[in-house]
């Protein structure tokens, strides 16, 4: 049950004075439905609203000036509607162009008014268009002199916003304190409800900052409330029995027929999976890792261990691509060993698939490979313990709950290729082990990285001619364009008309609209090196293993982000051969472009790429984290809080640990806090 101090939080937004039936269906939409939502509702900004006089006025400005109504000149009906208002410096006149009924009655001709709003210059006059306020001087403090400015639309107003959120604070209860003295002392936080208040109310610019006390209350409190809620998930798991898998004579033998041996990272990830398999609690953990850094390989001794004990492993990967691509690289290893494994895809039909389904679920095959299809309805597993989910954020937490529903307390890996400087890891997997792989195997090859200008496009395909006469392979990638699907896929068969032209050769087509069928006939010519090159868009991004390929050409690479292109410049240097990225950009090229390109063609250190990215580029696209399933903070800024969330992840696990030894009232508190946020954590046993 939700603490009763929390119901004013949580009551609709139609609850409030002036949220009618016409105005609540858009507020909903666009701040939430509850009053909680708008008190949770940033200002994106501020107006300063000095007092000054008509002399001192600044043109283009916003400012309040005490005037005079002067008269209401004479015009045509349609005619824009003018009032004329002065005071001891000067005159100005106000103009509507939609007549406004009843002002002359509201301010009559000798009456001094406040106005606010944009003062600017029409000719040799003063003029503001539309003042955001007139008002009697009397109700002077109806005018802030420092507003805040909300995020507004078509039919909510910035200034609305702000009423109804002003509207929404005044019916909240002041709430118990959660946090400790020593750190309310230390940082000198004020209390929550007075920290919200601030915000709504700021006196300048850095009220809004993630700096200022009032904002870092609010995101520490939002930061531990998501971190209680992930350790707890996490607690919850660790106290879930699950079969004890302790075999490694079989994957030891998959070693020893390898030609390679593991890096340590891979080693020490390895043990780590181990050691969750033999301690009789469900795993849920995370192999991030560099693109080639052998996550894979990770996962896949991980299975034999699990096949070698009679139970079934599945791999998911989110394309079919990608799944065929693990399918037919693991058959090398599995085969001599007698483990059986079998793929499953969405292309499956008919007898072909009832035989698939058949065999998984007499366990006659023991690893599966596959896309969503493998936790469609009608897969059933004989003994499903293992889950390895590639490219995790992809999936959405039912869809794996689906899959995790196939078995028993069944065991969950997941794989990112996408680094992630360590505090959004924590922050988006705190509920998960982590198991980093920082080296790559030996054999792989050094990639040289360039940076050029587009109008040096002639020279590349110079070259790529003369490396191609020498036997290379080639990737071609053009840029999404944002317009539409559209535009960017007459961008890339546009280039592959052009490229075929003046190569003289056969060229690959690649890109998102294509049938999965015809994808995968393209690009198994391409690793057949049937096409020596393959023009797509970023369809090649995770996944394409041909290590033949030893160029790639990325062009527009300014408009991608640094995740993209660090994960396309992995599809080359995957062979023998000495590998090349080319990075074409579009000039002129800002400040902040070159050096993102430069970081790309200076390191190939994923990680650092990531802390480098972060830094670069501040809160929003921080490596793609907003499309790998980060949380949606209201306060937290990811960026400017990094050490609030670790100190939040570290004061989570004290209270899980040691909550019942806090006085009674903070322990309530703390109740009061978690529900206050709503991270959910009582959906622990549902979830991942």
């Amino acid at each position: 049950m939700r603490p009763e101090i929390l119901f004013p939080y949580y009551s609709p937004v139609t609850s409030l004075k002036g949220v009618g039936p016409k105005i609540a269906p858009s507020l909903s939409a666009h701040v939430g439905t509850h009053v909680r939502d708008l008190a949770f509702f940033l200002p994106s900004g501020i107006i300063k609203r000095p007092l000054v006089t008509l002399a001192t006025a600044r043109i283009g400005e916003v400012q309040t000036v005490e005037v005079t109504i002067g008269g209401y000149p004479s015009s045509a009906p349609k005619a824009p509607q003018r009032i004329e208002v002065f005071d001891d410096t000067g005159r100005m006149q106000l103009v509507y162009f939609h007549r406004i009924r009843s002002f002359e009655i509201q301010h009559p001709v000798g009456e001094k008014r406040l106005i606010s709003g944009k003062i600017e210059k029409f000719g040799s006059y003063l003029q503001m268009t539309h003042p955001d306020y007139v008002v009697d001087v009397a109700q002077a403090g109806e005018i802030p002199a420092c507003e805040p400015v909300y995020p507004a639309t078509y039919d909510l107003s910035s200034r609305l916003i702000r009423k109804f959120a002003q509207t929404a604070l005044a019916t909240l209860l002041d709430l118990p304190e959660w946090q400790d003295k020593a750190i309310l002392d230390k940082y000198i936080w004020p209390s929550f409800n007075a920290a919200l208040k601030t915000i709504h109310a700021p006196q300048g610019e850095f009220d809004l900052s993630p700096d200022a006390p009032s904002r870092q209350r609010l995101a520490y409190d939002e930061a531990l409330a998501h971190q209680l809620a992930l350790k707890s998930r996490k607690q919850h798991r660790q106290s879930t029995s699950a079969r004890v898998v302790d075999y490694r004579a079989w994957s030891d033998l998959a070693l020893a027929s390898l030609p390679f041996g593991l890096t340590g990272a891979q080693v020490r990830a390895l043990e780590d999976v181990r050691g969750d398999l033999r301690s009789g609690h469900r795993m849920n953990r995370l192999i991030q890792g560099d693109v080639g850094a052998g996550k894979t390989l990770v996962a896949l001794l991980a299975m034999i261990d699990l096949a070698e004990g009679g139970y079934q492993s599945v791999m998911m990967a989110p394309t079919e691509i990608l799944a065929r691509q693990h399918y037919e690289k693991c058959q090398s290893i599995l085969q001599p060993l007698g483990i059986t494994a079998t793929i499953m895809t969405g292309r499956d039909k008919g007898k072909a698939r009832e035989e698939k389904r058949a065999a998984v679920a007499n366990g006659e095959v023991m690893i599966i490979f596959g896309t969503h299809a493998v936790f469609q309805d009608g897969v059933d597993f004989k003994s499903l313990q293992l889950a390895v989910i590639d490219e995790q954020h992809r999936f959405g937490v039912g869809q794996r709950q689906r899959l995790f529903s196939k078995g028993d307390a069944v065991h969950y890996l997941s794989m990112s290729a996408t680094p992630i400087p360590r505090t959004l890891a924590l922050t988006q997997y705190g509920e998960a082990d982590l198991s980093i792989l920082d080296e790559k195997p030996p054999g792989r090859q050094p990639i040289h990285t360039a940076v050029l200008p587009r109008q040096r496009l002639p020279d590349v395909i110079a070259r790529l001619k003369a490396a191609l006469a020498s036997g290379s392979q080639a990737y071609w990638i053009c840029p999404l364009v944002e317009d539409t699907a559209e535009s960017d896929l007459i961008a890339v068969e546009r280039r592959h008309r052009e490229l075929q032209e003046a190569m003289g050769i056969e060229i690959g087509l690649v890109h998102g609209r294509m049938a999965s069928e015809d994808k995968d006939a393209v690009i198994g010519r391409f690793a057949a090196g049937e096409i020596r090159i393959l023009c797509a868009t970023t369809v090649v991004e995770v996944g394409i293993d041909v290590p033949t390929a030893s160029i790639i050409i990325i062009e527009q690479a300014e408009r991608f982000g640094l995740a993209q292109l660090h994960q396309l410049r992995g599809r080359v240097g995957r062979g023998r051969d000495k590998s090349a990225c080319i990075l074409l950009y579009d000039t002129p090229l800002s400040k902040n472009a070159q050096a993102r390109l430069e970081l790309l063609r200076d390191t190939e250190d994923g990680f650092k790429i990531a802390e480098m990215d972060w830094k670069l580029r501040g809160e929003g696209d921080i490596l793609g984290a907003k499309q790998s399933g980060f949380p949606d903070y209201r306060f937290v800024d990811p960026v400017a809080h990094t050490s609030l969330i670790a100190m939040a992840a570290r004061d989570a696990v004290y209270i899980l640990q040691h909550g019942d030894a806090l006085p009674a009232p903070r322990r309530k508190a703390i109740e009061v806090l978690k529900q206050l946020f709503d991270w959910r954590p009582d959906l622990a046993d549902k979830q991942d």
